[in-house]
């Protein structure tokens, strides 16, 4: 899809972020009736074509208060927050203390994503379905408790870990090498200076977005992420190498079931906690034996969910936002596509782990053409006009179709007109999923 024009309208919208997310959130957005003028901060060579970009990058406090000054220079109407990191260090508190209206919970409530160890005992202390776990900061004291639990078993680094800090061990070897991973040889820095170890979960994953505005709720479109970066789920976890919507509809017994059992809980013990949460929960859920159980919450939009449910909104995002901020959500019903959305993720060869950059990417323009749109995550402009990588997760082909299998080839068929060396992305993307004929 070729470049739309960059609007310069009276809505002034800044989003905060440099991945997959962000692109479709500043597409999604430059779709509103409002014709806003976006700006993208620090962005990415694809969101460089859609919207103005500036070099602040807000995953620290200093970047934080440089993100507010850009707010305020240039009188921005509406911030959106796309990564956890500024919500942890509390982005949205310091855009509220400005006067600057934010799409994204305050710091307090972030917690719920940056602490894994926080979640699980609010989850406990309010009765809301999970695995059963344990907290540990040392290290004898986890060794012991990993020499006896049943197998297999979950190991989380506490704090944030871009996605890649959890640890599903299989045998009583790799368990006690993730504590040492995690604990002692600190892979997941600071976020691993306390561990939960979990009880595994058997069963299928849903990704559950709501947005919320601290009393009523929207539940978004569902989708299916796929993690491990091989086929067949193979290999270690990722952010996120590929996804699609709809996983069921969102009338489904079971969806109704994880919005009685598990949302309306989790917003009533927010409240008696005395947290307001205004923003997106995205409520990772295992579908078990025993019924939905939460496995995570992050506190935004995923990655690459974010990619297959907006791409399936016709809704305006801006309202929705706007509604969220001020209260206005009770009676609010979005308006989706009926289609079939899958996006299939490339990766630089090597991640999660050590991987090269500042690669030439090839073939983006006979891509577009199509009829797909390609979400830039990890992209970087070359001075001489190159796309070039800057990370592990580069691009994420995004195609909607009448059937999922549909969706799927046009993705597919796409991806094939891209490189970059080393190349690599998962083939069975949109291929499996409890997807029967009452979750159509």
């Amino acid at each position: 899809m070729g470049a739309l024009p960059i609007y310069v309208g009276e809505m002034k919208i800044l989003v905060v972020g440099s991945g997959g997310r962000e692109h479709a959130l500043v597409e999604t957005l430059r779709r509103s009736s409002r014709e806003p003028e976006i700006l993208c901060a620090p962005g990415n060579a694809g969101i460089a074509q859609a919207a103005r970009v500036k070099p602040i990058s807000a995953d620290t406090l200093p970047g934080v208060q440089a993100i507010v000054e850009l707010g305020k220079a240039e009188r921005v109407d509406l911030v959106v927050i796309g990564p956890e990191a500024p919500l942890v260090l509390g982005l949205a508190n310091a855009l509220e203390s400005a006067g600057i209206k934010v799409f994204g919970p305050r710091k307090e409530a972030a917690r719920l994503e940056g602490s894994k160890a926080f979640t699980k005992e609010f989850l406990a202390r309010h009765s809301i379905p999970t695995a059963a776990f344990h907290v540990f900061e040392e290290v004898a004291a986890a060794r012991a408790h990993v020499e006896h639990v049943p197998l297999p078993v979950v190991l989380k680094a506490d704090g944030l870990a871009a996605g890649k800090g959890v640890i599903v061990a299989r045998t009583r070897t790799e368990a006690l090498a993730a504590v040492e991973t995690i604990l002692v040889e600190k892979r997941f820095g600071e976020a691993g200076s306390r561990l939960v170890v979990e009880e595994f979960l058997p069963g299928s994953e849903l990704s559950l977005l709501i947005v919320t505005d601290g009393e009523s709720f929207v539940a978004l479109e569902t989708a299916q992420d796929y993690k491990p970066v091989f086929d067949g789920d193979q290999g270690p976890n990722t952010g996120g190498m590929g996804c699609y919507s709809p996983y069921y509809r969102l009338d489904d017994p079971v969806i109704q079931l994880a919005l009685e059992r598990i949302v309306r809980p989790t917003l009533k013990g927010l409240s008696k906690d005395g947290i307001q949460f205004r923003g997106l929960l995205y409520v990772g859920l295992m579908l078990t034996a025993r019924g939905p159980e939460v496995l995570e919450f992050n506190v935004r939009f995923g990655d690459p969910e974010t990619q297959v449910i907006l791409s399936r909104l016709q809704s305006d995002l801006v309202e929705l936002f706007e509604r969220t901020i001020e209260g206005r959500l009770q009676g609010y019903k979005p308006v989706w596509d009926a289609r079939h959305s899958v996006c299939v993720v490339a990766t630089s060869g090597g991640y999660p782990d050590r991987h090269k950059t500042g690669l030439e990417i090839q073939g983006l323009h006979e891509a577009a053409a199509t009829n797909v749109r390609i979400f830039h995550g990890a992209t970087t402009l070359a001075p001489d006009g190159r796309v070039l990588t800057a990370g592990g997760r580069v691009l994420g082909v995004t195609a909607l179709g009448e059937t999922r299998e549909e969706a799927r080839d046009q993705a597919y068929s796409a991806m094939k007109k891209l490189h970059f060396e080393g190349i690599h992305y998962r083939r069975d993307i949109g291929s499996r999923g409890r997807y029967t004929a009452r979750g159509q």
